[in-house]
């Protein structure tokens, strides 16, 4: 005879703590694996807000998605001027 129990179980998801670089990183490669230029894409999306331009392929649209489009730019200029962006 089976025990049935009529208690509910809730599920947490665990939230990644990526940076916002190893995010980028991710999805430019889910945009190469799928066929896309990421540079355009990446342009796309951070000009127009259309998440349409990241392909969803190993959640890359999700993960993008998860900074503000700002965030983004504001990252991918320092990296793109080094030490001196930072001052």
């Amino acid at each position: 005879m089976s025990h049935v129990t009529q208690e509910t179980t809730m599920f947490k998801p665990v939230a990644e703590k990526k940076s916002v670089e190893e995010t980028i990183r991710e999805v430019v490669e889910a945009l190469r694996e799928k066929g896309y230029n990421p540079i355009d894409q990446l342009a796309g999306y951070l000009l127009s807000g259309d998440p349409a331009y990241v392909t969803s392929y190993k959640d890359a649209r999700l993960k993008i998605r998860r900074y503000e489009r700002y965030e983004l730019i504001e990252a991918l200029l320092q990296a793109y001027l080094g030490e001196e962006g930072r001052k």
